[in-house]
């Protein structure tokens, strides 16, 4: 059964909270970081994407982490952001869309993680796992919530609802740009604290939805300290993460552009293409659209992506083999070994320069405008994955492709901060 811990959680002061939070770190260039440090010197960027203030520095070098230590620091010592005096657990709220997303904030055990009962569907890289490993011992916080998903059983999703359906205003507020509303709600009732952690006490297990490189990388401290001697328990044992209830989330198709089609021209990838395929034009898409509903097959019995090709789409089906594994039946499982990999030849999804991704929260116009602008040469528009297949994957251990899910709803950094030391 998993732990939750109460945390006295550094946070902006009301009126800085507009300011202060920002984007997640990882769905920015450090160009667009650089910009909206700009435009914003408050944004927490500066803490998050030092790199984006250190353009003659390579990206790794101690002197980046070092400015996010300082910039960090900066925000303390100016009592922009302030640590709770007193341990709590923290509803996170997020409206955008017409959807409501409630979740709870709380840290978690880096044990749980080792002995999987905190579960992951997604393989880590390297180099992105040490970068903010050695972010967090710089900065000796965790600043980015982890995102994880629990089975909602015994009405837990309820019972946080209920505890700020009473209250007249969060604690912190922003909006975003795109219309998105971020509240903070800090519970400090004993009764309501107690009341949580038995219900998730009851839980036996969490899973990572957003997040897999701050997690590992907060076990990675952990582990480098238990290593060199040094004290392991209290606050560097844990992880800051925010757990929504499994049905109570979206996910979104990830979508990939190529750059080149390699050997093949349109006529001839469109040729080898329908001999593994049946493809069909798919006519009157609407580009505002973060999906392309499927219009020729039914997905419960067809593998389904669109392709966007030379200014047309088209629906691409093949029968689902009903003896496959869930993980080799997943629809970026077969794009994969049949077109990327097994025509185009781009064995390593991962790194692989012709390979692109695209946020699966971005409309389906923005997939047209860069072919039509012969940034790329072709797009696929993949289906989202059902939140129940996600979690039966990383019940059997399985790793998923990358880039397979979209979720909803992705949190800002800043509004709330675990510190250790």
């Amino acid at each position: 059964m998993v732990k939750i811990y109460r945390f006295c959680a550094v946070r902006p002061t009301p009126d800085e909270a507009a300011a202060i939070a920002a984007v997640p770190y990882d769905v920015v260039t450090v160009d667009e970081a650089r910009a909206i440090i700009q435009k914003n010197p408050s944004s927490f960027l500066r803490v998050s994407r030092p790199d984006a203030e250190l353009p003659d520095c390579p990206p790794h070098d101690d002197r980046v982490y070092e400015r996010a230590r300082e910039n960090f620091m900066a925000l303390l010592n100016s009592h922009r952001m302030q640590k709770d005096a007193t341990p709590a657990l923290y509803v996170y709220r997020v409206s955008q869309n017409r959807d409501t997303f409630t979740g709870l904030c709380c840290c978690l055990d880096v044990g749980d993680y080792r002995e999987n009962r905190i579960r992951r569907h997604e393989q880590t890289r390297y180099d992105k796992e040490e970068d903010r490993t050695r972010h967090i011992e710089a900065v000796k916080a965790h600043n980015g919530p982890v995102v994880l998903l629990y089975r909602n059983t015994e009405n837990i999703f309820s019972f946080i609802e209920s505890l700020v359906a009473q209250r007249s205003a969060p604690d912190a507020e922003v909006r975003t740009p795109e219309g998105g509303v971020h509240q903070i709600f800090a519970i400090t009732d004993e009764k309501a604290l107690d009341r949580l952690e038995q219900a998730f006490g009851a839980v036996p297990n969490l899973y990572i939805a957003d997040g897999h490189h701050r997690a590992k990388a907060a076990v990675n401290v952990a582990d480098r300290r238990r290593h060199a001697g040094l004290a392991t328990d209290g606050e560097v044992s844990r992880f800051m993460g925010v757990m929504f209830a499994h049905d109570r989330v979206r996910i979104h198709g990830y979508s990939r552009l190529l750059t080149d089609l390699g050997t093949f021209t349109p006529e001839t990838f469109m040729h080898r293409l329908g001999e593994l395929f049946e493809i069909q034009p798919y006519d009157g898409v609407d580009g505002t659209g973060y999906n392309i509903p499927p219009k020729h097959a039914h997905p419960e019995r067809y593998h389904l992506f669109h392709m966007y090709l030379r200014g047309r789409w088209y629906e691409c089906t093949r029968p689902v083999d009903r003896a496959a594994a869930p993980l080799d039946a997943l629809d970026v499982a077969v794009l994969q070994t049949h077109v990327l990999e097994g025509m185009l030849r781009i064995t390593d999804p991962r790194g692989d320069a012709w390979l692109q991704y695209l946020g699966g929260a971005r409309p389906v116009s923005d997939l047209e405008r860069l072919v039509d602008a012969e940034t790329f040469e072709l797009a696929f528009a993949m289906q989202p994955v059902r939140v129940g297949t996600v979690l039966e994957i990383a019940d059997a251990n399985g790793v998923m492709p990358p880039k397979s899910t979209w979720f909803e709803p992705k949190l800002l950094s800043g509004l709330l901060v675990h510190t250790f030391d």
